[in-house]
């Protein structure tokens, strides 16, 4: 089980106009959807509501919320792998709350 990251300049949608890939991560999926499944607590809203089975969607708002979870989360991480999934993350977190109308699509397998 693994989780793929994508950053793009509109919302993911189902319509006639895809919108532009800016950076897609792919190189952490097991290691984020174990950082996830083991550190993640209810109370971390946006974290917890990503689906390692599905696909979930932040725009930039969510992002920018979601950027502090993903911090926090940091500090709980127990190993080097799941630390650099997490800090590539946060990085592509903070892009898409820097970018306006911008959307992070996680993609669980």
């Amino acid at each position: 089980m693994g989780i793929e990251i994508a950053l793009h300049d509109g919302r993911p949608s189902a319509g006639r106009t895809a919108p532009a890939l800016l950076h897609l991560s792919t190189g952490h999926g097991p290691a984020l959807a174990a950082a996830l499944a083991a550190h993640t607590r209810p109370a971390d809203h946006r974290l917890a509501r990503i689906d390692p089975y599905g696909d979930t969607h932040f725009n930039e708002q969510d992002a920018a919320a979601a950027f502090e979870e993903a911090t926090a989360l940091l500090a709980r991480c127990t190993t080097e792998p799941q630390r650099a999934a997490v800090r590539d993350l946060r990085n592509l977190l903070a892009n898409c709350a820097a970018i306006p109308g911008s959307w992070l699509s996680l993609y669980g397998d």
